[in-house]
């Protein structure tokens, strides 16, 4: 009889770890973006980071305590009396920088390519950046407070495209050109 009470423990036990896990970590991927939001003291466009992990574990025991963990004014206004969080709290979809930059990539196309971006799949197929030099920049690159600068003045890269290049900047001897295959002549 015993065996059994322990078995019946330990299932709701571990289906009790599970829940409260799988809870977790939904709380923590709601909260882990880059947000942008309109800064109370200056009224100008910002992006900040929540303390996702922080914000995870207090929803777990009612509502949770946002607080920043990033924001482009920092170190200088880092007292500041962040009034900005109420904004996460209405229009959360809306503050979200993928989202921003879904907006940014639609209608447009890809410098190499030329095919125009449909649905982008931030988790495996990341969109990439042509900086005005020409070099290849990945958006995890790119400091939050340069986010409006980079998406004003460099252009739009493909996944497949981003990884071409990168193959051919990085390995050059194995990649083999042909030019006339695109219309090219050989001269």
């Amino acid at each position: 009889m015993t065996t059994v009470a322990y078995l019946i423990a330990t299932l709701l036990v571990g289906m009790g770890l599970f829940f409260a896990i799988n809870y977790l970590v939904r709380a923590y991927f709601r909260y882990k973006d880059s947000k942008i939001i309109y800064c109370p003291d200056t009224g100008e466009a910002a992006i900040v980071e929540v303390d996702a992990v922080h914000a995870a574990l207090t929803s777990m025991v009612g509502k949770p305590d946002i607080r920043l963990q990033n924001c482009w004014r920092w170190p200088l206004h880092e007292d500041c009396g962040q009034q900005c969080l109420t904004q996460l709290d209405m229009a959360p979809a809306e503050c979200l920088v993928q989202g921003v930059l879904m907006k940014w990539y639609n209608f447009k196309s890809c410098v190499y390519c030329g095919k125009p971006f449909a649905e982008i799949h931030w988790a495996s197929h990341k969109p990439a950046l042509q900086s005005p030099e020409g070099k290849l920049v990945e958006w995890r690159e790119v400091p939050i407070q340069d986010i409006e600068t980079v998406m004003q003045t460099y252009r739009p890269v493909c996944w497949d495209c981003n990884i071409a290049q990168s193959f051919r900047r990085d390995h050059p001897e194995l990649v083999v050109y042909r030019p006339w295959r695109d219309g090219i002549p050989r001269s």
